[in-house]
């Protein structure tokens, strides 16, 4: 049996390794028939966008993305895990960072003092804001889905009404902007200049230590052990005496205190305040990420950075003429192989597991009466 598990571990090594080259090859015939019928040679758009995506101010501009991506695809990536659909990252992060920014603009503490609680702030109005479908699906069996898709709505109404002049919000001198109170530039993270790529947001370094945080957490602790065996089997994890309701809330916590980080990169080290013009949409972008990362910190490390490429070739394909809309279906592409090809490749590794597993027991049963026919 020995043998056999090695070939098993080994032949499974060899699936996981097929099954996002499948996903690669695919996604790039797809997206080269698709510009080949809008009447461009996909050659040159594939050259194009690995030419400009090498660049070193493209480099930046790639990690400055990814960070905040691969916050947005952890925090999908946990509920995931707890086979919970997190649909409200994007009202989560949002609803942070707009309350992030209030409380930072309103604090006068030093920045050493003042970062750590605005960064706090986010993380806990995050994870209050996911809890209501956690608690509302353990009380009352509300599906998530429905429930964080609502809590995406009000998080977008609450900030509308909020951020008006005379509540929370303010007139920028020029008066055709409302935004919170800047942050005074003592509660401005660092930033790394590399000189003429240009300027790498700091935060990068806290996504790194969440990701890590990830890995040990779920796969070195006795909580990640519990949280991915309810996602896998709540009977028998209740049976192995896991409280499945506090499992399912905890688990909408910590993916929501992770959401609250998503909008920290811009708050704190770009706009310094949060207006109109703050970004929406990471959140569902977090859940195309962890597809394609498949849940794991390294993958969807990739699944972001591959996303941060993609967004800034492509912007500058527009520029060379080709179709704006050719991101969202090369995405769309990807995400669609990769969804696909995992699949198949599952399915694939599953049946070779049963094949080698019924000729092992073939092939020891045949020993044993064997064996017995000349006893």
């Amino acid at each position: 049996m020995n043998k056999l598990t090695q070939r098993i571990d080994k032949e499974r090594l060899l699936l996981g390794i097929a099954a996002p080259l499948l996903a690669l090859v695919a996604a790039l015939v797809v997206t080269a028939l698709v510009i080949l019928a809008t009447g461009k040679n996909p050659g040159e758009a594939f050259s194009e966008m690995g030419s400009y995506g090498v660049a070193s101010d493209s480099q930046v501009y790639i990690l400055n993305k990814a960070s905040t991506y691969y916050l947005a695809g952890i925090a999908v990536a946990i509920g995931f895990r707890m086979n919970l659909f997190n649909i409200g990252v994007d009202g989560q992060y949002r609803i942070a960072a707009f309350f992030a920014a209030v409380l930072g603009g309103a604090l006068t503490a030093p920045g050493w003092i003042a970062v750590p609680l605005i960064i706090l702030c986010a993380m806990a109005t995050g994870a209050v804001w996911a809890a209501i479908a956690g608690v509302l699906k353990t009380t009352r069996g509300v599906s998530e889905v429905i429930s964080t898709i609502m809590l995406n709505a009000i998080a977008t109404s609450i900030i509308g009404y909020l951020l008006q002049p005379g509540k929370l919000g303010q007139l920028d001198p020029a008066g055709t902007l409302v935004s919170t109170k800047p942050l005074p530039s003592s509660s401005h993270l660092f930033n790394i200049d590399t000189g003429a790529s240009g300027i790498l947001d700091g935060f990068i370094f806290i996504s790194v230590i969440v990701g890590i945080a990830y890995w040990f957490v779920l796969g070195r602790t006795r909580f990640g052990f519990d949280l991915r065996t309810v996602g896998l089997s709540e009977s028998a994890a209740s049976a192995s005496g896991v409280s499945v309701k506090k499992m399912v809330v905890t688990s909408m916590i910590i993916s929501g205190a992770v959401a609250g980080l998503v909008g920290m990169p811009t708050l704190l080290n770009e706009s310094h305040q949060f207006d109109n013009s703050f970004p929406a949409g990471i959140g569902f972008t977090g859940i195309a990420i962890a597809l394609l990362g498949r849940n794991h910190p390294i993958g969807i490390a990739l699944g972001a950075l591959l996303w941060g490429f993609l967004e800034r070739t492509t912007n500058h394909l527009e520029f060379q003429g080709y179709d704006k809309e050719i991101l969202g279906v090369i995405q769309g592409v990807i995400v669609l192989c990769v969804v696909i090809a995992y699949e198949v490749v599952r399915r694939y590794g599953l049946k070779r597991q049963q094949q080698r597993v019924g000729a092992e027991l073939a092939a020891q049963a045949a020993a044993t009466t064997k064996k017995q026919e000349v006893a």
